[in-house]
């Protein structure tokens, strides 16, 4: 017989398989053929600035760039700690929230211990994401003294080195981003594994075309 239980690990599986297989999808895309996805043009693209910049020792231009990125990620890390902070909050408090939230509940366990797991594991993800993106602020503060030191004078600062620092910034930003897309399914999944894996698929579908170039 298949119970509520069943179908709560089954749907809920479906949906995480979706998202896992998916990005191991994108990353030996990455690998094999870069240019073809966002992440690999945006790599070239990022090193393509440094040498023109560097080499053109325009330093106001890079301090201006630089100081965007690191105000978007400032934005981004205080969002995501304060969401953090507030699911956390709202741990402590769940009987009634739970109540209303397992009436959308179709197929999925009403269990109160279950939705609590839920919440931490969305708890988990923003601080992820909160961690990532500090991370880049810290890189892109690195850059930022990187780029305005001439290559003449400091044989270990190249092209490559910066363009490294840089992209080594975007991965971080990039996995900061994508906890925040990871938590619209795991938001519907407080309502339910079919809430869930509803959003997982439509989730991928938008990832598959912001991800690709051609």
């Amino acid at each position: 017989m298949f119970t509520i239980a069943a179908a709560e690990v089954v749907l809920t599986g479906t949906a995480f398989s979706i998202l896992v297989i998916y990005h191991l999808h994108l990353a030996c895309q990455v690998r094999k053929d870069p240019m073809a996805t966002s992440i690999g043009l945006g790599n070239h693209l990022r090193y393509e600035w440094v040498e023109a910049v560097m080499g053109a020792k325009e330093h106001i231009e890079a301090i201006q760039t630089l100081r965007n990125w690191v105000m978007a990620s400032s934005f981004l890390a205080s969002t995501a700690i304060l969401i953090g902070l507030g699911i956390l909050n709202t741990v402590f408090r769940t009987e009634k929230i739970a109540e209303c939230a397992h009436a959308l509940n179709l197929f999925g366990t009403k269990s109160l211990e279950l939705w609590l797991i839920k919440l931490m594991i969305l708890v988990v993800v923003f601080f992820f994401s909160f961690f990532n993106f500090a991370l880049t602020i810290r890189y892109y503060n690195h850059a930022s003294f990187a780029i305005n030191i001439p290559t003449s004078d400091e044989p270990a600062i190249t092209y490559e080195s910066v363009a490294k620092i840089i992209n080594r910034a975007n991965m971080h930003y990039t996995l900061g981003m994508r906890g925040f897309y990871f938590s619209v399914p795991l938001t519907l999944w407080l309502f339910g594994p079919t809430w869930m894996l509803s959003g997982s698929i439509v989730l991928t579908v938008i990832l598959y075309k912001l991800d690709r170039t051609i």
